[in-house]
């Protein structure tokens, strides 16, 4: 019997809430999902009481509140199955990026995997699935083979339907990129893997009188690096908590991240001009793909988090400068700035069409913080400081990937697309809801 969670009930305040507090809801009925059949009977209750429905499996992108609606959470669906043979996964709607990085390693194989272990997988697939291995295998949504999902159709009917590039065609192209939770509720993807096992990969700090040759270092290097190398920068001063190393304790630090498939004696010669810097730590080193999560190390600590992104066509000489004038050493920005290289595969198209078809940038700018209610006016005053002075870099377009929280417009998600993506994708949805049961989602921000 499905589980339906009110206000009053015991469980329902720790079930409504995600990774991301910055969206704070109070949905009229919760869902802990452990069954397609939970799914099925939730979407039938808001089909039939004009409700809407939002999804949750980890709450790292939210971007509208479910108030008064129908949350579907999906942690409790948590099945892998693997098939060696054909390299490929189905994986359940709230399986973990880290729970199947490691299902995979059992076999030789890994996924398009995104830089957090703890990030939904099927959301991540489905948002477009910017990956430690993206420079050299692409989007992970371009890795996506089947879809099973509810969905409701005018007369209130529900049903779960499998959806691939021959079955559902238009279906299958708009659920790869153009908008998690905006069509159905999507209970399981079966996804591609990958032989590879291991990494020369991890990270080197440098303190702040080393920042500006650090970035201009990376912003060079990055223009002929080969497709096996990922990597990524983070600008960010660092928390005086008792719990950091004295070596990054309240102080303002630049990090460049390295993920290279090549061999190790390759990778070494390729990290050298960063070694050569002299970094307060190095953890760059041959490790087992299983430890890929450990590159990035980002946080788990459930937050209130805010943040915005655009892609950058080039990263010169005056732009590293003017980056650093805004999040640099100086700066005292009040949030984080990371960059991530693009190009590559990324850049190419899937060998199936998907609605995530503008790929032209080469470099992800991110900045973001943590912030109480009464600090986001001067944040938001503070992103557009910086990405206004960022515009003449950028391509115009965001990273769909990277978009959560309460900020989102429908105007700053559209760049993400090709202008008539947008048309096809508001056509399918009238076609596959009528009914605008699935309208808790970033299109709707």
């Amino acid at each position: 019997m499905t589980d339906y969670l009110t206000m009053t009930d015991p469980g329902y305040d720790t079930e409504r809430r995600g990774y991301n507090l910055s969206v704070e809801h109070r949905p009229a009925v919760v869902v802990p999902a452990a069954s397609v059949d939970d799914v099925i009977d939730a979407v039938g209750h808001a089909a039939a009481h004009g409700l809407g429905v939002a999804v949750q499996a980890t709450g790292h992108g939210p971007s509208l509140s479910a108030d008064g609606q129908v949350l579907i959470t999906t942690s409790r669906l948590d099945g892998i199955s693997i098939d060696p043979h054909a390299r490929t996964a189905r994986i359940e709607a709230g399986v973990r990026g880290g729970a199947l990085v490691r299902a995979a390693a059992e076999h030789g194989l890994a996924p398009l995997n995104g830089s957090s272990p703890e990030v939904g997988a099927v959301s991540y697939h489905l948002g477009g699935g910017l990956g430690i291995l993206g420079r050299s295998l692409g989007w992970a949504v371009d890795h996506v083979r089947a879809i099973e999902i509810v969905t409701a159709d005018a007369s209130g009917h529900v049903e779960l339907r499998r959806v691939t590039a021959t079955r559902h065609p238009d279906l299958f192209w708009a659920l790869r990129g153009g908008g998690k939770g905006t069509y159905g509720v999507v209970t399981a993807l079966e996804i591609d893997l990958h032989p590879i096992t291991r990494l020369y990969g991890g990270g080197m700090h440098f303190a702040a009188d080393t920042a500006e040759r650090a970035l201009a270092t990376w912003a060079q290097w990055t223009r002929s690096t080969p497709e096996a190398m990922s990597s990524s920068v983070l600008l960010i001063r660092m928390p005086d908590l008792p719990a950091l190393p004295d070596a990054l304790r309240g102080r303002y630090l630049l990090q460049v991240r390295f993920a290279y498939t090549g061999s190790a004696e390759a990778g070494e010669q390729l990290v050298r001009p960063f070694r050569e810097l002299g970094p307060i730590t190095d953890t760059v080193t041959e490790m087992p793909y299983t430890a890929v999560g450990t590159i990035h190390a980002e946080p788990t600590t459930p937050v209130p988090f805010h943040a915005r992104n655009t892609m950058l066509a080039s990263l010169d000489t005056a732009a590293v400068m003017e980056l650093l004038h805004h999040a640099g050493p100086n700066a005292d920005a009040p949030y984080l700035v990371e960059l991530r290289h693009t190009g590559g595969a990324l850049n190419r198209p899937g060998a199936v069409p998907s609605a995530l078809a503008r790929r032209d940038g080469q470099y992800v700018l991110y900045a973001g913080a943590a912030a109480e209610p009464a600090q986001l006016p001067a944040l938001r005053t503070a992103f557009t400081r910086l990405f206004t002075a960022m515009k003449p870099w950028s391509t115009g377009g965001v990273c769909v990937n990277f978009l959560s929280g309460p900020d989102i417009s429908a105007t700053e998600l559209a760049t993400g697309y090709l202008p008539g993506d947008l048309d096809r994708l508001a056509a399918v949805k009238r076609a596959v809801d009528p009914q605008d049961v699935f309208r808790i989602h970033h299109g709707r921000a």
